[in-house]
């Protein structure tokens, strides 16, 4: 840790949300604004990339200027600018990136490229002062599902991930199934509270050979199967026990698999990450598995699960003081990888 205070003005615009923040010494977050287009998305079913980006356009210099006012700072005061370039919707990265650049050029400030899944990781830094790698994670978001080993700050190996949907996108298209519409996740927990989680049994897929790896598209064929078998024969659907069946199925697989790794790499301590991590069943689920592995349990609030930019500010911290810099040639990759740097 630096002994002076070292100011990130963080960007994040890889999806649906623009975001800007103020974090001082990867931990301190003096402000975290956030312009959501949800309930644009909603309209449409899901997120539709080109209005994102337009959207992104419109907002990206309203939150900068909130984060910067909410934070008593200005631009003469911030030591680096961290953006996220990727992965994510293309269009929506580059509005962050260009911004970035720009202010970067004409304030002489040094540009930190961040990796959008880094970022989510390193949201548990934020309200757990105590934690440090090494450490287990498990990123769950739309567009994710990673099992990951923190081995250092900055440093990663992929233990597993999905080989089809990731577990948001699973809740996304269920949710559609099953008539509660967009967004997926948030919409299925409330269902899933009213419903029984034993009513239907669905299947929990396994990978062969792979046993830290994800598939969710058999689970969600399941479903959709299930629904067209009982619209034939007649059945009613309970849509709150279809829910609470299938957030059930999520759930048990995502901790198996990682349960797994917490034992057989002999982690003392789990973090989960991204969207997802902030459903409830899920949380409750790892608290008591790593309860009972005497494992240390670890997660953002709510607000800091989903894409935000005080999670790339803390990412791009640890980036900075370990001296890595963009340049201006820096570019929006929408297929990054975890651990991988272009």
């Amino acid at each position: 840790m630096s002994d002076r205070e070292i100011k990130i003005l963080a960007i994040e615009s890889s999806c649906d949300e623009t975001a800007a923040a103020v974090v001082v010494n990867g931990r301190d977050v003096r402000s975290n604004a956030i312009s959501s287009q949800i309930a644009l998305h909603t309209l449409y079913g899901g997120v539709v990339p080109e209005i994102a980006s337009r959207k992104h356009i419109e907002k990206i210099n309203q939150v900068i200027t909130q984060a910067l006012a909410e934070a008593d700072a200005s631009l003469d005061e911030i030591d680096a600018i961290g953006v996220t370039y990727g992965p994510g919707l293309v269009g929506a990265l580059l509005v962050g990136v260009a911004e970035a650049k720009a202010i970067s050029f004409a304030k002489q400030i040094p540009l930190v490229g961040v990796h959008h899944i880094e970022g989510h990781i390193s949201a548990n830094y934020i309200e757990n002062r105590e934690l440090e790698p090494p450490f287990l994670c498990l990123v769950v978001s739309g567009g994710h599902t990673h099992l990951v080993k923190v081995l250092d700050y900055g440093v990663y190996e992929v233990l597993g991930k999905t080989r089809d949907d990731a577990a948001g996108e699973a809740f996304d298209k269920v949710a559609r199934a099953i008539g509660l519409g967009y967004p997926g996740g948030p919409k299925i927990e409330k269902a899933a509270a009213e419903g029984d989680p034993h009513a239907v049994e669905f299947p929990r897929s396994k990978v062969a050979g792979s046993p830290y790896d994800f598939s969710f598209s058999g689970l969600k064929s399941a479903v959709l199967n299930y629904l067209n078998g009982c619209r034939m024969k007649g059945i009613p659907i309970v849509q709150a026990d279809v829910a609470a069946s299938f957030q059930k199925a999520v759930t048990d697989v995502l901790i198996g698999n990682a349960m797994r790794a917490v034992e057989e790499c002999g982690a003392d301590k789990f973090a989960l990450a991204g969207g997802v991590a902030s459903n409830g069943a899920l949380r409750e689920g790892f608290r008591r598995a790593c309860e009972e592995r005497g494992v240390a349990f670890y997660r953002p609030s709510p607000i800091l699960c989903t894409d935000n930019a005080a999670m790339i500010g803390t990412a791009a911290y640890y980036d900075y003081i370990a001296g890595k810099r963009a340049g201006l040639d820096l570019n929006a990759v929408p297929n990054l990888k975890l651990g991988e740097s272009r």
